[in-house]
């Protein structure tokens, strides 16, 4: 994070919200808005969000998976399959 590129007040985004969001867009890098000498928001670009959410969501399957085997809710892997095929083919 280069703190003199990636931090701005609010009243430069007010002032230059298209530039804002261009470099944002260009360089993939994150802005930290701040207000009254606090940070308030973050602007990122789209792809990056959205590699970010997926990113969550997939440690999230990890924390789910991780406490299924400590409380040993597990089932082999056959009989996966075979309930599987079950419930998709009848």
């Amino acid at each position: 994070m280069h703190l003199s590129q990636d931090i701005k007040p609010i009243s430069y985004l007010k002032s230059k919200t298209a530039d804002v969001i261009n470099n944002v867009n260009e360089n993939q890098r994150s802005v930290i808005i701040t207000q009254n000498g606090e940070a308030k928001a973050v602007i990122q670009d789209i792809k990056s969000y959205e590699n970010m959410q997926n990113s969550l969501n997939l440690l999230k399957l990890i924390v789910q998976s991780e406490n299924d085997i400590e409380n040993n809710r597990i089932i082999c892997q056959e009989d996966m399959f075979n309930n599987l095929e079950k419930k998709l083919f009848g």
